[in-house]
């Protein structure tokens, strides 16, 4: 199966939304990884319906898929980096109520998948009670995914309480193994903090395997770097992706690369398109 390039719309922050649909379709991108945040798709909008359909529309007409992302650090609180979380004492409610919002808006626009991550717990909160806490928010939302068919892409990220694949599968357990609750696998992400082989972690990963987003990071230190900067061997990582049947983009995260985005989003598409040419079986 065909590997389909996206591009993180968190790189491209000086630019207008338009714009960048347009860029990353001229550059050969077959998808766009859509963060909502006020920079481009505010949630909280008070026009946000007439928004959502003229984005569609952008999309069609650029032919590009789409998934929606919610992984917008200051988007509910200006002080707390993914604050409030959903295994918190406080605020749960209002994360629940971000995350409905995006399925609605992800069944707009025709995304078949809501990205989203568990922030960072309090320290106050036991684990279990923390799991449990996420579990029963996560339940919450997927009631408002079965109505509108979207699945949840639920992504391990550093730092935060959910950060590893078999983190996220256990989550996978309490919430019952919901059909519509899924991965998203950061490649950069998997190789700065698991304890398992990269390539590993994508097969734990594959059988729910919804989106993946990749750029390249060095060991224990996260952060997002261009394909060659950090210390991942992309040919087998593309292959395997390709091997298992990924259905769902793979998307460049790159967000500190709005300076020069435009750039970075060209390289990255050259970069992909070579080494996954390298990653093909002789």
């Amino acid at each position: 199966m065909e590997l389909r390039f996206g591009y993180g719309t968190n790189g491209f922050t000086q630019h207008r939304l338009s714009d960048v649909l347009a860029i990353l379709a001229d550059l050969g991108y077959d998808g766009v990884a859509l963060t909502l945040d006020h920079v481009h798709l505010d949630p909280y909008a008070d026009d946000l319906a007439r928004q959502v359909a003229r984005v569609r529309g952008q999309l069609e007409r650029n032919g590009l898929t789409v998934t929606v992302e919610t992984g917008a650090p200051y988007l509910l609180d200006p002080y707390g980096r993914h604050l409030p979380t959903l295994t918190g004492r406080d605020g749960a409610e209002r994360r629940i109520d971000l995350l409905r919002r995006a399925v609605r808006v992800a069944a707009d626009l025709g995304s078949p998948t809501v990205h989203l991550c568990s922030g960072p717990a309090p320290d106050d909160v036991p684990e279990r009670e923390a799991f449990e806490r996420l579990a029963r928010g996560v339940e919450a939302v997927l009631e408002t995914a079965a109505a509108y068919g979207v699945a949840l892409a639920f992504e391990p990220e550093p730092d935060m309480f959910v950060d590893t694949v078999e983190r996220c599968l256990e989550l996978r357990r309490l919430v019952g193994g919901n059909e519509l609750f899924g991965i998203t696998l950061d490649i950069g992400h998997a190789h700065c903090v698991e304890d398992l082989p990269l390539l590993e972690c994508v097969r734990r990963a594959a059988p729910y395997l919804l989106n993946v987003q990749i750029e390249d990071m060095r060991r224990g230190v996260h952060r997002h770097l261009e394909r060659g900067d950090g210390e991942i061997d992309f040919a087998p990582v593309l292959g395997a992706l390709r091997e298992l049947g990924t259905r769902g983009l793979v998307s460049v995260e790159i967000q500190g690369g709005a300076p020069d985005a435009p750039d970075v989003a060209r390289r990255s598409i050259e970069f992909l398109r070579r080494h996954t040419h390298d990653s093909r079986p002789a």
